[in-house]
């Protein structure tokens, strides 16, 4: 092929392939949220029983059996209440709550959208949070959201002492609102080696939710 060829063929295929920002359905982290946000926006509150099985993979190897109420309330409110929970398993059933509330990851956090990634066959959009103020303990946060549906996937937790926590999180229509429906947590952190299950029981939509529900811990 002549030179002149392979300079038009190689600008027909740049013209075709698109750039890393035109491919991104939001240019930064703060829109990846707000889109996010904005789904099921006739969704004002719920709340849900749910059911988490833990199951320790190193000694003592306890399996503990927790059981909760789910509870939202639109703009930024969301918590899980468990009804008891054994001490040694207080930081843990945080990370429930942890994985229901992306408009409050901005508050404490700088979101940078990293680019998209493709997980059992989804197209995903990687956003990475770093704590504005130095942790000691925490490096960064990958949150993985749906590029279609803006649904959060996956999250990661990345610890300076090398250790990490992976949460996955599936939906199903209920109501015809898109909520939670099972999530699965993967702990491997220096001493604690661990599995978590959780499964959402029926939905009660757009009930009265007592705002004491979000400020006590």
């Amino acid at each position: 092929m002549r030179p002149r060829a392979l300079a038009l063929a190689a600008a027909l295929a740049a013209a075709t392939v698109p750039s890393a920002a035109s491919a991104l359905p939001g240019t930064n982290g703060s829109a990846v949220i707000a889109r996010m946000v904005a789904s099921n926006p006739s969704l004002i509150s719920y709340r849900a029983r749910v059911h988490v099985a833990v199951h320790m993979l190193n000694f003592p190897y306890l399996s503990p059996l927790l059981d909760g109420t789910s509870y939202y309330k639109r703009p930024a409110n969301y918590e899980v209440v468990f009804d008891s929970v054994p001490f040694y398993m207080k930081g843990f059933s945080r990370l429930f709550a942890d994985m229901g509330q992306p408009q409050m990851w901005e508050r404490d956090q700088n979101v940078v959208l990293m680019g998209t990634r493709v997980q059992n066959g989804k197209r995903l959009l990687l956003l990475r949070m770093t704590k504005k103020i130095h942790s000691d303990i925490l490096d960064h946060t990958d949150a993985y959201v749906d590029a279609r549906t803006y649904e959060l996937r996956r999250m990661e937790w990345h610890y300076r002492n090398g250790g990490t926590i992976v949460m996955t999180q599936t939906y199903r229509d209920e109501h015809g609102f898109v909520v939670p429906a099972e999530q699965h947590a993967s702990i491997d952190i220096p001493h604690v080696h661990a599995v978590g299950d959780a499964v959402y029981g029926s939905y009660q939509i757009n009930v009265i939710v007592d705002d004491t529900v979000f400020t006590r811990r």
